[in-house]
């Protein structure tokens, strides 16, 4: 380190005692020098067929746990030697990881802001009212009166999730009774098939269990609830060439996913 600090003729980190603790010059040289070692492992890996170190990719649970997965199963198989490694949070937690350089790439649900990084809309996903299919305003359209009286189930705060259901809510219901928070869409939907309250979670969290008819949808005259998906990068880190491929081929599979959806709704 003393060495590195010589070279570059100023000092990178504040010493306290035995600590070690990254100033301002150390905060602005940490992206750029993570930067030329991430290139320096493609050259390697170019001139000597090496595995790629691991992209490090975060997202959202939605996006982590639904929308993700077959696009990595596909993006394994076009290149074999370029891992990723996953990890599912809320939203804020992976805006933080991003932040922080602990993640080179982020997935979102919302708008969201935050000073160091860029963010790229990715696609659109829709949001569903579903009960057990015992509830009783299961079995015809719903009125707001209705929803508005009816005990809820959402997800905790600081999740993409919650951000988009207490906008929509707020906006088409004013009010609601917020009886349960919970971490999890798993956990949401195991309550609401159990219970007789209500969720709104994101169409790919809960279709499979609409296939099964554990959860029921709820029809109302009410505009569709719809959020953003987004991408998230630091504005200091430059993405290498397996970073900005794994992009590119995450846009073009969710244009197949719409190419594909539109031409079943056509045939329909």
């Amino acid at each position: 380190m003393v060495e590195l600090e010589a070279l570059l003729g100023v000092q990178l980190f504040d010493r306290s005692g035995r600590r070690l603790v990254l100033n301002e010059n150390g905060r602005a040289f940490l992206p750029r020098a993570a930067s030329l070692i991430e290139a320096a492992g493609e050259l390697e890996h170019l001139f000597h067929g090496q595995h790629a170190a691991p992209l490090r990719v975060a997202a959202s649970m939605t996006i982590g746990e639904h929308i993700l997965p077959p696009l990595l199963a596909r993006w394994k198989v076009s290149h074999p030697n370029s891992p990723v490694r996953l990890q599912i949070s809320n939203t804020t937690e992976v805006l933080a990881a991003v932040a922080a350089f602990d993640a080179d790439i982020g997935f979102i649900e919302g708008p969201q802001t935050h000073p160091d990084l860029s963010l790229r809309e990715w696609m659109t996903d829709e949001m569903v009212i579903i009960a057990s299919p015992t509830h009783p305003l299961a079995r015809g359209l719903v009125t707001r009166e209705a929803l508005r009286q009816a005990r809820w189930a959402l997800r905790e705060r600081g999740s993409g999730t919650r951000e988009a259901s207490d906008r929509w809510l707020l906006a088409q219901l004013e009010d609601v009774q917020v009886d349960f928070e919970l971490g999890t869409p798993e956990a949401i939907k195991a309550l609401v098939a159990a219970g007789d309250a209500l969720a709104i979670l994101p169409r790919h969290s809960v279709a499979a269990s609409l296939r099964r008819g554990e959860l029921k949808e709820l029809r109302a005259f009410l505009p569709t609830a719809v959020r953003q998906l987004a991408v998230v990068t630091h504005r200091e880190r430059r993405l290498g060439a397996g970073g900005e491929a794994f992009l590119e081929h995450c846009f073009e599979g969710v244009g197949k996913r719409k190419r594909s959806a539109a031409a079943r709704s056509v045939m329909s």
